[in-house]
């Protein structure tokens, strides 16, 4: 039995939040739109229409790459990319390929190969027989993140893939919202048994982490099947059925030469000086990994690091929790109290602010205080005072315990623990 080793490599599409589109001033905020009105005649590729280059767009694409410990090229450029399909209406797609804005960083121990710029597509809509086209998409910015074929699991994968994605949106260029579309996944996938494959299947278009874990594992399945009856996969672009959790057949895959690139003749090339990136690189904010490190040294646990970072909301609630904390110069909460109160209770931090939140565990602790010091003595008056009611709970009447809780939370004027005073209750009552 041969040993088979999964060869993967992933591009990922995303649509950046910019007010304007890559190449118009035509509104990027396409989602939910009438379709066909937010185009121009620059995005609908009209004759003599000429393209004038998204600044922000570029920027941010740039601050990806440093994100991603690329390095940033001092010179780049855009090119034309050929090919003929319905939601392309100028017939070739303004892209880069030789020269992107970023190069050879890495991830997770993922090589990065290249980040660059290019316009987004049109939307095809299809109905029965029929096909729509909705251009409000067309030329919205659309970064792409291609991979060296570095990644061996479906687990790997999918862990690259969520780091990415709080990366983008620590970065605030993208919602990154998969269900829009705004990041769209396309492992590359071959299987080989010692050598690099001679192919490759890319999988297009899937919008969740756990479907293209369940995408790559159905194709490393399919590969080996055919590798062993002694034949190769077809090199060819695939769909993702999620409902079927299959793979199927779209198209032959297209290799470079195929697109025909040249240089954008109407857009010059750009050049970046070396202060210009410096200064990109100092004003990046604090990632994910300068986060996980941060709360690692606070004493958090790893899964509850793992939660919090995940979700920038929680993230600035947490941070800000701690701070009153600090403030208050209380030495008596903990970071990692604060990270049980959100992580296992759950609290609701749009309906709550971190002010209230140290002052529920402050009460918590207080409450807890007093059931060792003072709820001890309370529980024997009230035992005392409730003869009939301790006959009958010992005849069996058990429910009784709950008039007693009540009776010692009054005592206590409603600061002590119920869960705790009725165990105290139940272990006086039973062994005296």
């Amino acid at each position: 039995m041969k040993t088979y080793e999964p060869i993967i490599g992933m591009e990922i599409h995303v649509e950046l939040k910019t007010r304007s589109k890559m190449f118009c001033s035509c509104s990027a905020d396409w989602f939910g739109k009438k379709p066909n009105t937010h185009t121009c005649p620059v995005c609908l590729g009209l004759p003599g229409a000429l393209p004038v280059p998204n600044k922000i767009a570029i920027e941010w694409s740039i601050k990806l790459g440093l994100a991603l410990n690329c390095k940033i090229p001092s010179f780049s450029k855009f090119d034309r990319k050929n090919y003929f399909y319905p939601d392309l209406p100028k017939g070739y797609q303004i892209s880069q390929y030789d020269q992107p804005f970023a190069i050879n960083g890495n991830l997770k121990k993922v090589g990065i190969r290249r980040v660059h710029l290019e316009e987004d597509t049109g939307k095809l809509i299809h109905q029965g027989d029929s096909t729509l086209i909705d251009f409000n998409r067309s030329g919205v910015p659309l970064v792409e993140i291609v991979t060296e074929p570095d990644i061996h699991s479906s687990e790997d994968a999918k862990a690259f893939l969520q780091e990415l994605h709080r990366i983008i949106r620590y970065l605030d260029i993208s919602d990154a919202d998969m269900e829009k579309g705004s990041m769209r996944l396309e492992p590359n996938i071959s299987v080989g048994t010692g050598e690099v494959p001679d192919y490759k299947v890319e999988v297009k278009n899937i919008n969740s982490f756990n479907f293209v874990k369940k995408a790559i594992d159905y194709e490393i399945a399919r590969h080996k099947e055919i590798l062993e009856k002694g034949q190769v996969p077809v090199q060819e672009t695939r769909g993702w059925d999620e409902k079927k959790a299959i793979t199927y057949s779209q198209r032959l895959k297209e290799k470079a030469h195929d697109y025909r690139y040249f240089p954008e003749p109407d857009i010059p090339p750009l050049i970046f000086k070396e202060k210009e990136i410096k200064r990109a690189k100092d004003q990046l904010p604090k990632l994910p990994g300068d986060k996980r490190r941060e709360l690692k040294e606070l004493g958090l646990k790893d899964d509850d690091i793992e939660i919090i970072i995940d979700d920038i909301a929680t993230l600035n609630f947490f941070e800000q929790a701690l701070n009153v904390v600090r403030l208050s110069g209380n030495r008596e909460i903990s970071a990692q109290e604060i990270a049980n109160w959100l992580v296992n209770k759950k609290i609701n931090i749009d309906k709550q602010n971190p002010k209230d939140l140290i002052m529920a565990i402050i009460a918590k602790k207080q409450n807890s205080q007093i059931s060792s010091d003072i709820v001890s003595k309370a529980i024997d008056k009230v035992i005392s005072a409730n003869q009939k009611a301790i006959d009958d709970y010992n005849g069996g009447k058990t429910g009784v315990i709950m008039f007693l809780v009540g009776q010692v939370m009054g005592a206590t004027k409603g600061k002590g623990d119920a869960q705790e005073i009725r165990k105290l209750l139940e272990k006086k009552l039973t062994y005296g």
